[in-house]
Parts: structure tokens; sequence; C-alpha cells
């Protein structure tokens, strides 16, 4: 059960992670005018708007 408790929380580490570098990355292009301010919102929101989902669905599986 540790095992999986700690495998679990170094995958959502990673994914942090990841979704942190890639936030960056795009901010960084709107920064560098590479992307417009509307692109650089849409593929955010795309992000934060999964992300939003998943924090519901794990709050309707725990009840």
């Amino acid at each position: 059960m540790e095992a999986a408790v700690f495998i679990s929380s170094l995958v959502d580490c990673c994914a942090l992670i990841f979704l942190s570098v890639y936030f960056i990355i795009t901010l960084s292009d709107l920064e560098c005018d590479y992307i417009n301010a509307r692109s650089c919102c849409s593929k955010l929101n795309k992000v934060s708007l999964d992300g939003e989902l998943l924090s519901l669905l794990f709050r309707f599986l725990s009840l």
C-alpha cells in the first residue's frame, strides 16, 4: 500500500512539474511575441479546464 501511494505521488509531482514548465514556456513565448495573447490564453485555458474537471472528479469520488 505504501509503495502505491509513493508511486502515485511521484507521478503527480512529475505531472505538476511538466505543467509548470509548459506554462512557463507558453508565457515566455507570449512575452517574446512568438504567439499572440488570444492563442496563449486558449492554450492555457485548455490545460486549466482539464485540471478543474479532474479536481471535480476526484472530489466526487472521495464522497
